[in-house]
């Protein structure tokens, strides 16, 4: 590829600082030259933003304009997952722009941003507009989108990763096809560190997934990342358990050690937790924040504010900083138990030095030792270069009824240059003329069962002068309403569990208590608890006898990825590779194998033995905790339409263990692939799945608004509202947009069902049944689940140390046990 000129001021800039231009910067000019779109593919500490906004920045440079004036409006907009990353690119581009003397004007928008500057923006924009994917889409709801947008000649996605392949990467993709059709010639640019399919990625930002459109540039290799797996002082890796609290001495000294550490948990329970651990050793006083999307905007921006000044000694954090901004002077990330997935792991480690040349340092802590496994495996990835990722799916049609809306708002529209439109996004290439007339008939009248309601009225259809079909607004004021709701994010809600009397027994979320049905029972506040009724925010109980069949509310959990699944079970059959273990991870793996059977690629092991007076199963689905927590739900029905007595079961990543009074002699029945047509439908219709996400859908889709002048509604009135509709559309209309759009929902993101089908398919060909006369070494981590489930609050740690120490005992054990 012909390499093109590097301007003068930007050449002399990089040439003062002592820097070189990056092979794939340059090449990013040239791509852009060639007018072709492209994704830019760089580790973390490699110019990569730069690299993305190079192209504009040399468009305005004076050697560049050779006398004439620089472009006049909006030119490039740059696209961030996150606010506060779109103000950290700003701050860190502003820099640049004034020390090569560029005649560029440099702004962000987004949600906190004054209605005056918005206004503004939009009548006198400048050169460069840093944002989010909610507020573009905003932007493109105003009559005046089309002059605003008229000479866009740039869009920089960053981070194309963290949203692609979900409801804000669909709600961007339906913007970047109004966009190319204001502008045809915009030019697209995406940027990652850690795309693990390009090609996929490619095609989703394609116009028409014309994936020879886009040019792939990838980033020059930097220093190899320094991954270290911390293990006890007598590397006696724990049994049980995900918070590693073990470690939080060793880690008080590594932090001791640094300048500054950057803790990340999984959830935010734990950082809290780890957080609160860290204070308890804190004789030094040492400054140690921590920061999660719980906490308020305020409390945020304080801890982001000391680490920009480098004022903490350590930060304990969540996902709210996998994207985060340029702190570069973290010497040491820690990872708090397994870290899920390969490419999260190194957008974690890419937060350290913040430099290509220069190794960044993590620290990876399992709380047990199929952590331990998955944390090996991780690293091996890291050191092999292999990422991992979600795959994408069809776009949302609440999400495109929406951004219909959005689009009548701007001007009328016809109906089939909106279906050329919508089709030339990957996302939303699968719609046809009928898909696009049902989701036009909800948008207009609210569908069949509702369009009796004028309140459900928002678009009306009338004839063009050519004879077409045009779209306009039933009245103007459905613009100021549509602008009041419109985004993707639904805040989850928190339920009250209580008693029929009304006494609360406190509030677990609303993810969790979606999934419990009449007659369900779990554990809270130390009691099992029979569920009664999910009725609007309430979860009505009464206290039962029965032991509780289902795991108390554990937090919201990251999916273990499909990529480190498979590759923890090449290690469990790669004997060889033991050797590397600590001594007792091997002996652990050792006896499993004399004793059982070890499930490698392919397989499904499942596991019988009696224990306490019952008889478990444990199935090794690795499937991850979604997967088989709704798993757990579908076999305990089946167990009871069979007969066998179940008792409960309980979840991890890794297993799934299932009791009852009965044994399992054969496994197969329970795991048949009808499950998902007979007991996961009669599940989800039953349960509080479907309700919670026709409420979300309903939201995104318009038909319930959350915010109107002046006051926003509560949780419990979007939930009253929504249930209303929901009940006439299950009697009236089933088929309705929203109701698939629901259906898509709770098949997918709730419950993982992709997984769940190929296990099945997995159980169908290689299921591996093995009977035994007590507890196995593998089975211990998941059956210690099962003993702190049963404990009373206050006094998990004791009982539980005992419990698991006894499992592992009788599992470790290699004598028969009649003897």
């Amino acid at each position: 590829m012909a390499q093109t000129q590097v301007p003068t001021e930007i050449q002399n800039w990089f040439d003062a600082r002592g820097w070189r231009i990056r092979r794939h910067q340059s090449e990013m000019l040239t791509t852009a030259s060639q007018g072709k779109h492209a994704l830019l593919v760089a580790d973390t500490g490699a110019g990569k933003t730069l690299a993305g906004f190079l192209p504009t920045l040399a468009a305005f440079a004076p050697s560049k304009l050779a006398g004439k004036a620089p472009p006049e409006g909006l030119h490039t907009l740059y696209i961030s997952p996150l606010k506060a990353l779109a103000h950290d690119v700003h701050r860190n581009l502003v820099m640049p722009v004034e020390e090569m003397d560029l005649p560029i004007r440099l702004e962000t928008r987004s949600g906190d941003t004054p209605s005056d500057r918005k206004k503004r923006q939009r009548l006198k924009p400048p050169h460069i507009l840093m944002t989010t994917p909610e507020s573009l889409s905003l932007m493109l709801t105003y009559p005046d989108s089309f002059d605003l947008f008229a000479g866009l000649k740039r869009i920089v996605i960053d981070e194309i990763h963290a949203f692609a392949t979900g409801k804000r990467g669909d709600l961007l993709a339906l913007a970047l096809a109004r966009l190319q059709a204001i502008a045809p010639d915009l030019q697209r640019t995406a940027l990652s560190a850690t795309v693990a399919n390009p090609q996929g990625f490619r095609e989703w930002l394609a116009p028409w997934g014309e994936i020879d459109e886009v040019a792939l540039v990838e980033g020059e290799k930097g220093a190899e990342p320094s991954v270290e797996i911390l293990l006890p002082d007598e590397e006696r890796v724990p049994w049980g358990g995900h918070a590693a609290t073990w470690a939080i001495p060793q880690l008080y000294e590594r932090i001791k050690a640094n300048k500054t550490t950057l803790v990340f948990t999984n959830t935010r329970f734990l950082a809290e937790y780890i957080f609160q651990n860290l204070w308890d050793v804190n004789e030094d006083n040492l400054p140690i924040g921590v920061h999660h999307g719980s906490l308020s905007k305020e409390a945020r921006r304080k801890v982001e504010g000391a680490m920009a000044r480098g004022e903490l000694r350590a930060l304990v954090a969540t996902a709210s900083l996998d994207l985060g901004v340029d702190w570069g002077d973290i010497d040491l990330v820690v990872q708090m138990g397994a870290p899920k997935g390969s490419s999260r792991l190194l957008q974690r480690i890419g937060r350290a030095n913040h430099r290509l040349d220069q190794p960044s340092h993590a620290l990876l802590v399992p709380g047990n030792r199929f952590e331990f496994l998955e944390a090996t495996a991780a690293r091996d990835a890291v050191n092999e270069g292999q990422r991992d990722g979600e795959d994408f799916r069809p776009g949302g049609l609440d999400v495109l009824a929406q951004h219909i809306m959005g689009c009548a708002c701007a001007a009328p529209f016809a109906e089939a240059e909106m279906l050329a439109e919508i089709r030339s996004s990957l996302a939303y290439a699968w719609v046809d003329e009928e898909v696009l007339e049902r989701v036009l008939n909800f948008v207009a009248t609210g569908g069949y069962a509702l369009k009796a309601y004028d309140r459900f009225r928002r678009i009306t259809r009338e004839k063009g002068a050519g004879g077409e079909t045009v779209w306009r607004l039933t009245h103007p004021e459905q613009a100021a309403k549509h602008r009041l709701n419109a985004g993707i994010i639904v805040d989850s809600e928190m339920l009250q569990v209580r008693f029929r009397n009304g006494r609360s027994l406190g509030k677990i979320e609303e993810r969790f208590a979606a999934s419990l049905s009449p007659g369900d029972t779990f554990n809270f506040a130390g009691m099992s608890l029979e569920v009664e009724q999910v009725k609007d925010m309430d979860v009505v109980v009464r206290a039962s006898t029965k032991s509780a069949m289902i795991p108390s509310y554990g937090g919201q959990r990251m999916p273990l990825t499909t990529h480190l699944a498979d590759r923890v079970r090449e290690m469990l059959v790669d004997r060889a590779g033991w050797a590397r273990f600590p001594d007792n991870v091997r002996e652990w793996l050792e006896v499993q194998d004399w004793r059982s059977e070890l499930p490698g690629p392919g397989q499904l092991l499942v596991e019988s033995f009696p224990h306490g007076q019952r008889e478990y199963s444990v199935f090794y689905t690795f499937e991850g905790w979604n997967a088989n927590q709704s798993l757990g739900m579908l076999i305990t029905r089946r167990m009871e339409d069979l007969g066998l007595q179940p008792g409960g079961f309980v979840a991890n990543d890794y297993s799934l263990a299932v009791w009852g009074l009965k044994p399992v002699k054969d496994p197969g029945p329970l795991l048949s692939p009808d499950i998902l047509q007979d007991e996961f439908i009669d599940w989800v219709q039953n349960s509080h799945l479907l309700r919670r996400a026709f409420r979300e859908v309903a939201v995104i889709g318009g038909l319930v608004e959350r915010q109107q002048p002046g006051r926003r509604k509560s949780g419990k009135q979007v939930t009253f509202s929504t249930d209303l509709i929901y009940d006439v559309l299950k009697k009236y209309e089933p088929d309705h947009v929203l109701m698939q759009a629901a259906w898509a929902d709770a098949r997918t993101l709730m419950t993982d069902v992709g997984r769940l089908a190929s296990l099945l398919e997995r159980a169908e060909e290689q299921l591996v049944h093995v009977q035994l006369e007590r507890v196995s070494p593998l089975a211990v981590p998941v059956m210690v689940v099962i003993g702190r489930e049963r404990l009373p609050a206050g006094s998990v740690d004791d009982e539980l140390l005992i419990e698991a120490e006894s499992l592992a005992s009788a599992a470790m054990r290699l004598d028969d046990p009649d003897e």
